[in-house]
């Protein structure tokens, strides 16, 4: 019996030991090449604008816009492209990568990006999210990503599996399709269209005392549902106080509401050829046809049936004499009829 347990604490010790070198190695395996990184970049805004006004005799104030700053953190694992250049020593966060946005990498394999960023920008705060998972194979692709572009309002998760045909000996242009399933909001839903008149005017009175505000028209009396008075006369009720209610009842009814699965078959293709003197790197996503779940949000009710959506992009570059260089790069996205997309284009030209 001591013998048995002996055996079998050297088993298990011996177990452990080979797990842990598993780990450490398939570890060391997908992190090998990683970089984590966390910065702080800031800046001044725009500057300060004085505001005159004459309406108790002349009066002036300033408008302050604090300072710009950007607060990233993230892990990166991205084999950079022939025609990226690595100027800076150390990432700081501001980079930007037109080809993280490419279905294909450089290499085959596992790679990944992990990257958030909470910034603001003349006075305006943003919360920045990219992360993803990729894996490339000779023959299909697997990937996982979470988006949020807080200055272009979207906000999703996608993950799509793919088969890929390769075209040509050296596989500079593939052909891919398969089905992407997608998690986001309820894109098209307006909590507002159940107030709209026939004439198409909202009616914001009614939806305002639905939502607690009190009006006293004969003593010119506004308050809010905390018994705040919000404004004495119809300009300030109609101006400042009736937006920011709707404002506030589109967001909290959008929040009731559980986010949406879409579920979409894709089509795309991908190219790339480099030279030291001109490199070309495209890509291009497809999604024509969206299964119908039936769902009271889905898009489908508020677009009228089948719709498309795409993204792309496209890298240039040509040096056409040793003094003269042309370059185009940009990506363009269009999801449930919101786009967002960066571009760049520019011409260089070297006095030898």
């Amino acid at each position: 019996m001591n013998k048995l347990l002996i055996i079998l604490i050297f088993l298990l010790g011996s177990m452990n030991t080979f797990s842990q070198k598993t780990f450490k190695s398939t570890v060391k395996k997908y992190f090998k090449y990683a970089t984590f990184y966390g910065a702080v970049t800031g800046g001044n805004s725009i500057s300060d604008v004085d505001v005159y006004s004459v309406t108790n005799g002349l009066e002036t104030s300033t408008i302050t816009t604090p300072f710009d700053y950007n607060l990233t953190l993230g892990i990166r694992k991205i084999a950079r492209f022939g025609y990226e250049n690595r100027a800076n020593t150390f990432y700081d966060g501001t980079e930007t990568s037109f080809s993280d946005a490419s279905t294909l990498g450089k290499v085959a394999g596992l790679e990944f990006l992990f990257e958030g960023a909470y910034r603001r920008q003349q006075g305006n705060n943003f919360l920045d999210q990219h992360h993803f998972l990729r894996y490339v194979a000779n023959y299909w692709i697997g990937k996982v990503e979470y988006l949020q572009d807080g200055f272009a309002d979207i906000k999703y998760f996608e993950s799509s599996e793919r088969f890929r045909l390769k075209i040509g000996k050296k596989g500079k242009f593939s052909f891919n399709t398969g089905i992407v399933q997608r998690i986001a909001e309820p894109y098209g839903y307006n909590p507002l269209d159940e107030w709209v008149l026939s004439t198409g005017d909202i009616h914001y009175t009614s939806l305002a005392l639905s939502e607690g505000y009190e009006i006293d028209v004969y003593n010119s009396e506004y308050k809010d549902p905390n018994g705040n008075i919000v404004a004495t006369n119809t300009a300030i009720w109609e101006e400042v106080v009736i937006p920011e209610m709707l404002s506030n009842y589109v967001e909290r009814k959008r929040n009731e509401i559980s986010a949406q699965w879409n579920h979409s078959v894709v089509i795309g293709f991908d190219f790339y050829h480099f030279t030291n003197k001109f490199w070309l790197h495209s890509w291009a996503n497809v999604m024509p046809y969206h299964l119908n779940l039936g769902n009271q949000y889905s898009y489908h009710n508020f677009n009228g049936g089948q719709w498309i959506d795409y993204s792309g992009g496209l890298i240039y570059g040509w040096r056409i004499t040793k003094s003269l260089g042309t370059f185009i790069e940009g990506k363009y996205s269009k999801y449930w009829n919101r786009s967002w997309y960066d571009f760049k284009l520019g011409v260089n030209y070297i006095i030898l």
